[in-house]
């Protein structure tokens, strides 16, 4: 059920119609705020609102990329390792005949 709330981000309130959590929203608008507030007291006198969510937006879509990149090497090196493991484990089961000590 969509519900109105107003976030305010870099100094600017914005009212949105939303089906999200707006906790969850509350706690995504702490984080760019607290972006913003890493560029100093100045970049926010001299600064316009939309420059600064300009400079936060870059910076999250950065963020992104790097993680996706992460995602994608650790993935690669799963699908490695896992690969790895089961030609071993098949050169084991070739060494031993293949057969159960249960048989």
């Amino acid at each position: 059920m969509k519900q109105t709330i107003t976030l305010e981000l870099a100094g600017t309130k914005f009212r949105m119609a939303t089906d999200a959590d707006p906790a969850h929203l509350e706690h995504l608008a702490r984080l760019v705020n607290d972006r913003i507030a890493e560029f100093g007291a100045k970049a926010l006198r001299t600064t316009s609102p939309a420059q600064l969510l300009a400079v936060v937006a870059l910076g999250l879509a950065e963020d992104l990329e790097r993680s996706e990149e992460r995602r994608r090497e650790l993935d690669r090196t799963t699908r490695r390792a896992v690969t790895a493991a089961l030609e071993k484990i098949d050169r084991a089961l070739a060494s031993s005949g293949g057969a159960s000590d249960a048989e």
